[in-house]
């Protein structure tokens, strides 16, 4: 999924990427907006910084989110 700065997305369910962690569970159901896309990577499997509402920034594995309706 190509992802661009400034989407909002949703933490939809745990990943399956050996990056995921136990206590990333937790931001399953949060949103959040993509800080760092890492676009220059060019890895649709590349982790993505995200910062997810009232839970700080992190780098998450991208089959974790998807997309919310309201993008512009």
């Amino acid at each position: 999924m190509p992802l661009r700065k400034g989407q909002k997305i949703e933490v939809f369910r745990r990943s399956g990427d050996e990056a995921w962690e136990d206590y990333m569970d937790a931001f399953i159901g949060c949103h959040g907006i993509i800080t760092d896309p890492d676009t220059s990577i060019n890895d649709p499997d590349a982790l993505v910084e995200v910062s997810l509402e009232g839970r700080g920034t992190h780098r998450l594995p991208q089959d974790c989110m998807r997309l919310l309706d309201d993008q512009p």
